[in-house]
């Protein structure tokens, strides 16, 4: 299954998630509701893998942990607040940069509208940047 195959999966189960619980909740709410329901999709998906930072060649398993990781493939960061920032967008960036994954999600579960909330964050040489979706 591609990252995009695996991204509509992920926006669907989003989807179904914000409708069933509504915006507002705990982001610990949101990921273990959508964690249940990505993997309803007999899709491999883990929460909270640590990010290791690699400097001098020594790898440290300090700081940062993927909220959610799909398939090896796809990183999904979730909010549950007003509005993203740009540091949320940057974020997961750097999360995709240091996982060496090219595909990610930044779901924002506070919004009223979940197709407001979805934000694709894409890690390649041609498009480093952001594309909502």
């Amino acid at each position: 299954m591609t990252e995009n195959e695996i991204g509509k999966i992920i926006v669907d189960c989003a989807y179904k998630v914000h409708v069933t619980l509504g915006p507002g909740l705990l982001e610990t709410v949101y990921e273990v509701a959508l964690l249940h329901e990505i993997r309803k999709h007999n899709l491999r998906a883990e929460r909270q893998i640590p990010i290791p930072i690699v400097y001098d060649n020594i790898a440290f398993d300090e700081g940062f942990r993927a909220d959610i990781i799909v398939e090896d493939l796809v990183i999904i960061e979730l909010k549950s607040v007003e509005a993203i920032l740009r540091v949320h967008k940057k974020q997961l960036l750097t999360y995709l940069r240091l996982a060496d994954k090219r595909l990610g999600y930044l779901i924002n579960f506070g919004d009223e509208l979940i197709k407001d909330g979805i934000s694709r964050i894409s890690n390649g040489a041609e498009d480093w940047g952001t594309r909502s979706r």
